[in-house]
């Protein structure tokens, strides 16, 4: 088995490059921080390239990928303030528009820029038996940024998420959908609302909200009740709170 120590090492700098979008896009890979998440990703079918790692034994499932290193190193490399134990750096599980053809239960995310939302997302979305999230616009966030892969708890890889910012590709794909805009001043109410598969689920950013243009493509519109003096809450949280009605 490798031993790295220095912090100097190319192999470890060619690690660092990948906290970088710029650099995840041209190599095609993207980093997997602590056990639970590199475990995850190894059981789901991600194909890791090599992991430093401080615990050989703890490993063992890594086989021949794994590289000792000590502490220095991992601080180095991981993008959180107190170190993991282990970093990996696996090759991105990539999808497209083709991957929704049997999707029925679709979450779709407007311009979503927060990481962990949108990684809390994807977990919410698997937990309630989305098939697919689409994230639709040219401003999402990168859902390899380290700090979404963390939020997402291992569930990244466990249902196709898409990357759509052209109108028409989405009106052609969801055009026999029930489109369900997720809106602060809709008339109908969660609680007593129905919608038949196939199904869509739009929620806009924190920020925006949904766009005029996804506010038109909807064919219904729900708010979640909630006492007069809360605007609104977090988007995570009034994702899960719709997902569970209306999916589960």
């Amino acid at each position: 088995m490798q031993e790295i120590t220095s912090v100097n090492n190319s192999l470890v700098k060619e690690t660092v490059k990948l906290q970088q979008k710029k650099y995840r896009d041209k190599e095609n890979k993207f980093l997997l921080e602590g056990y639970k998440c590199i475990f995850e990703a190894f059981n789901a079918g991600i194909e890791i390239e090599y992991a430093f790692v401080s615990d050989k034994k703890k490993y063992d499932f890594l086989v021949d990928k794994a590289v000792i290193t000590t502490e220095p190193v991992l601080k180095k490399i991981s993008t959180t303030e107190t170190p993991p134990d282990a970093v990996a750096v696996a090759f991105k599980k990539n999808y497209s528009s083709a991957d929704l053809k049997n999707a029925k239960k679709v979450v779709l995310l407007e311009n979503i820029k927060d990481l962990g939302n949108l990684g809390t997302i994807l977990r919410t979305s698997t937990a309630f038996g989305a098939d697919a999230v689409v994230l639709y616009g040219k401003e999402c966030a990168d859902i390899y940024n380290p700090k979404c892969v963390r939020a997402s708890v291992g569930n990244l890889w466990k249902i196709p998420v898409v990357y759509i910012e052209n109108f028409n590709e989405l009106l052609r794909i969801f055009k026999g959908f029930d489109r369900v805009a997720t809106l602060p001043r809709a008339k109908n109410y969660l609680q007593n609302f129905e919608a038949s598969e196939p199904l869509l689920v739009m929620f806009g950013s924190e920020a925006d909200g949904l766009s005029d243009e996804l506010i038109n493509f909807s064919t219904k519109e729900v708010k979640i009740e909630m006492a007069s003096s809360v605007e609104s809450l977090n988007l995570s949280v009034s994702c899960a709170v719709v997902l569970y009605k209306l999916f589960i």
